[in-house]
């Protein structure tokens, strides 16, 4: 078993396209018009067989809640690894992504947290 599709829940799905695939990097793999929202997945450069990214539209209310809870707590939806935290915190701040917690070493690794623009907390790490 392995897993194929994760996702994350947005405020907006082209909001939150632009900034995964503008800013963050991503590609985009999958859009499929599904009435008022979309099948909308991104991938990371060069590993499209890889795991997807849902940019999950939140159509069920409890899932507006769960975000500002998590949110408001400080915890990460999820997290993505780097290989050089100081240059993607540098490039990341140079293009306007606001940053809760800067690079920081914790342990064996490095961590960072920054606002995705869709109402989520993204964790960034380095081992």
């Amino acid at each position: 078993m392995k897993i194929i599709l994760t996702s994350i829940m947005v405020d907006a799905q082209e909001k939150a396209l632009a900034f995964y695939t503008g800013i963050l990097g991503f590609v985009k793999k999958t859009e499929i018009p599904m009435g008022e929202f979309k099948w909308l997945t991104v991938v990371s450069p060069g590993s499209t067989e890889e795991v997807e990214l849902l940019l999950e539209p939140m159509g069920f209310p409890p899932s507006r809640v769960y975000q500002k809870e998590l949110f408001d707590a400080g915890i990460p939806i999820t997290t993505f690894g780097v290989d050089d935290i100081p240059k993607e915190y540098e490039r990341l701040k140079k293009s306007g992504v606001f940053f809760k917690i800067k690079p920081t070493k914790m342990g064996p690794v490095t961590i960072a947290i920054f606002e995705d623009t869709c109402g989520n907390l993204i964790q960034m790490v380095q081992k």
